[in-house]
């Protein structure tokens, strides 16, 4: 078997890259955001901020809140057949709102 070599970060330098025009600091809206159980959020990494990143694999999918747990939110999301539940720091979450005929707007 062979020898695993690096870490997760590995292979993101243009995933997790940011625009030009959204550089700088980060709001503090974006820290202290609160979600509640059940709502639909999309994994979309700010790579300012290391704590709390999930794996690349799920970057850009859906999901949703589960529940909290300190300052971290479980978001539960689809992995091919399988259900897994990632502990996710709420800068690296984007709320959807979903209207009522079932289309999602950001």
């Amino acid at each position: 078997m062979t020898k695993r070599i690096g870490t997760p970060r590995t292979k993101t330098r243009h995933i997790f890259s940011v625009p030009k025009n959204m550089k700088g600091k980060l709001t503090i809206s974006k820290f202290i955001q609160k979600l509640s159980p059940g709502d639909k959020v999309v994994l979309k990494a700010s790579p300012g901020v290391q704590k709390g990143l999930y794996h690349h694999r799920f970057h850009g999918r859906t999901g949703s809140v589960v529940g909290s747990i300190k300052n971290y939110y479980e978001v539960k999301i689809r992995d091919r057949n399988k259900f897994k539940t990632l502990l996710i720091n709420p800068v690296h979450l984007v709320k959807i709102k979903v209207v009522e005929n079932g289309t999602k707007n950001n």
